[in-house]
């Protein structure tokens, strides 16, 4: 089973590049231009829809128009998000919001950052996941609901 991660940034073209490289890379990739466009986070004011973890990997830009990245994690680990491997990229790090994403356990990422550093961390967490997990079966609920969408 290929490692699945989640992308959140308002950077079209490092989202893109990261899509890209990761999809290159054998992992299955999510990408959203912020975390309202997710269908993982709604109803955002609930707790976590799924038995199972929905993605291993997060990764997210901290400043973002709709909803900050930092808050973002910190709401969802509030609400029993059960993704194990959280990542944070800002170029505008606050020591505050530095000390705040390592605490509550997200590798960070400096902007501009070296692709070859994130696909290290990504690796360490690939060998890290125990392949015999099971994740939610979002992706198909989600791409059924928008065929269903479109014949009506």
């Amino acid at each position: 089973m290929k490692p699945r991660v989640l992308i959140f940034g308002d950077n079209d073209v490092l989202r893109s590049t990261l899509k890209i490289l990761l999809d290159e890379s054998g992992y299955e990739v999510h990408t959203f231009s912020n975390p309202a466009m997710c269908p993982l986070n709604y109803p955002s004011d609930h707790d976590c829809l799924f038995e199972e973890p929905c993605s291993d990997i997060i990764i997210s830009d901290v400043n973002m128009p709709v909803e900050n990245g930092l808050d973002f994690i910190k709401g969802r680990l509030d609400k029993g998000c059960k993704v194990k491997f959280r990542a944070l990229m800002s170029a505008e790090w606050t020591i505050s919001g530095f000390q705040q994403a390592e605490t509550i356990g997200c590798k960070v990422f400096n902007k501009p950052f070296n692709l070859d550093e994130m696909l290290k961390w990504l690796s360490n967490c690939q060998k890290q996941i125990d392949q015999k997990r099971v994740l939610s079966d979002w992706p198909a609920r989600a791409k059924a609901g928008e065929e269903h969408e479109k014949n009506q």
